[in-house]
């Protein structure tokens, strides 16, 4: 009998959560505000170089996405946006059933008493979401809302509950910027990214500080957080952090302002509070500017993983707009540590007019040129046994005389050996990552494009597996999955209208397609 009154007291629940999100979603039908961003949509629309399936901005430019969640069936995704009557930075706000298919809502925090709203995450409890975001020039803030869009916003205290400066006008003995939060035995507990001075050189290196609080107003300074990092660069910082459990670890993401977005794997010691970093590694293998990858937004996706998804740099001057999204990747925990990525929602409605092209042998030194395979907004699965080749390519966005094509190359154990996975000496090959190459050196012709040295991931391919690549291409962004492994992104724009083929080459000795598929994507 409990059990009934249980269902029923959720079927209520629910019941209500439907009319007051159809409420909602009335007061907004016809908001000045949406009407505005639809009229702006269909003016950027004819920039050849705009996305037509990553999210963008509806008006002007966009930096960080902040705050992804899911929130009473839907996901809603924020983002640093600058209104073109106040050009400081917002929360840009869109929702989604399905992490694809994006549709625009008003903006989310407005600034005040901040100078900015700049980036922050979200955290989801059973009546309500938590955003902390850094408020620039008072320190970091915190707001709530509970309605079924997320459209009303309320800051607490009515100022920086982690001010920049203590009482006296002293700084604190941590940074005070992008925030993430979470929630531990019914204290909440955040990260404030920055940096540190290396204890021996001085010189500057991430660091992530850990405040505590009951109450999300009053904030307590603990410690940095990580022991035992040693996959960073010097020079990096800690920005945009997202910390969430993944598989039987949990996993520190970030952004550094010089080489792009980054990760830290570890066991949470919830005695100590500290996360105990035993892996690491990036998600951009270059500088962060220009065309990489840059901030990510994180949050579990409820069976282990986290989903996230990162802001991309631009490479060209784009009137009116510029910053894009990536396309959202589910993050989980394979063997030894490595980190698993694959693209995330339902990416396959949007494939239209497939072409399906059977194996073939790919002769050494002779390059393929796909009849009939063609387009600037793809999605490409491919099959190759690299077979003796030392290199194999697959080449998008190409014109028919290449001046300008995208090479997407791969070699096989030729990135550093594992010494976990070493056996001897004489199998030291078999210890070594594969290596995923995105290169855009000739992208384009145009004058005004900012060359990116190539993007090269490591993965590791087991001797006898073959290369499984799922490429999406959009206008003026790459990504490329590799055997759900690795991915490299980057921006590219291509001069000519018509660097849109699609070849394929075997370089040294011979290697086999085993098939290709392709769709036009809506």
């Amino acid at each position: 009998m409990r059990l009934v009154k249980s269902e029923d007291g959720r079927r209520r629940r629910e019941g209500g959560a439907d009319a007051a999100r159809s409420a909602q979603e009335e007061q907004i039908r016809d908001h000045p505000l949406l009407r505005r961003f639809a009229e702006s949509r269909r003016k950027l629309a004819t920039d050849p170089y705009r996305p037509i399936y990553h999210f963008v901005s509806p008006e002007s430019t966009m930096n960080d996405p902040n705050g992804l969640c899911y929130w009473r069936g839907h996901w809603h995704l924020f983002y640093q946006a600058y209104p073109p009557e106040d050009p400081r930075q917002h929360w840009g706000h869109a929702v989604s059933g399905d992490l694809i298919h994006w549709r625009d809502l008003p903006y989310a925090l407005y600034p005040g008493p901040e100078d900015c709203c700049f980036s922050g995450s979200t955290l989801v409890e059973d009546d309500r979401v938590i955003a902390m975001y850094h408020g620039t020039q008072v320190g970091n803030m915190v707001a709530v809302s509970s309605d079924p869009l997320l459209l009303n916003w309320e800051k607490l205290t009515g100022k920086a509950v982690i001010p920049l400066r203590n009482p006296d006008g002293s700084a604190p003995p941590y940074a005070v910027y992008d925030p993430c939060i979470w929630k531990k035995e019914g204290l909440y507990y955040s990260l404030s990214g920055g940096s540190l001075p290396h204890s021996a050189s001085g010189r500057r290196t991430r660091a992530e500080f850990l405040l505590r609080s009951r109450d999300l107003t009053t904030w307590e300074y603990l410690h940095p957080f990580c022991e035992g990092d040693i996959f960073g660069l010097v020079g990096d910082d800690g920005a945009c952090p997202y910390f969430w459990p993944i598989g039987d670890r949990h996993i520190l993401l970030n952004s550094s302002h010089m080489s792009g977005g980054e990760y830290r794997l570890g066991h949470y010691d919830t005695a100590r509070d500290k996360l105990i970093v035993t892996h690491g590694g990036r998600f951009n293998f270059g500088a962060c500017t220009p065309g990489g990858v840059h901030a990510p937004s994180a949050t579990p996706d409820g069976q282990g993983g986290v989903l996230v998804i990162f802001n991309m740099n631009a490479a060209k001057p784009t009137p009116g707009w510029d910053q894009i999204m990536s396309l959202p990747r589910r993050l989980t925990l394979g063997d030894r540590e490595q980190l698993l990525v694959e693209p995330a929602g339902d990416i396959e409605s949007l494939g239209r007019d497939h072409r399906h092209v059977d194996g073939m042998a790919l002769p050494a030194n002779h390059e393929i040129v796909l009849s009939g395979v063609q387009g600037s907004a793809l999605e490409i699965i491919a099959e190759i046994d690299p077979r003796n080749a030392p290199m194999v390519e697959l080449n998008v966005l190409r014109s028919p005389g290449k001046e300008e094509f995208t090479r997407i190359a791969f070699y096989r154990q030729r990135g550093h050996a594992d010494w976990k996975r070493f056996t001897g000496w004489d199998r030291l090959n078999d210890a070594r990552d594969s290596l995923i190459v995105l290169d855009t050196s000739y992208s384009s012709e145009l004058p005004d494009v900012l060359s990116r040295a190539p993007e090269i991931g490591p993965f590791f391919l087991a001797p006898a597996e073959t290369l499984k690549l799922r490429v999406f291409i959009d206008k003026s962004v790459v990504e490329v999955f590799a055997n759900g492994r690795q991915c490299v992104a980057a921006r590219v724009y291509p001069g000519r209208a018509d660097s849109t083929g699609v070849s394929l080459r075997a370089q040294g000795a011979d290697a086999e397609l085993h098939s290709l598929d392709v769709w036009r994507m809506g």
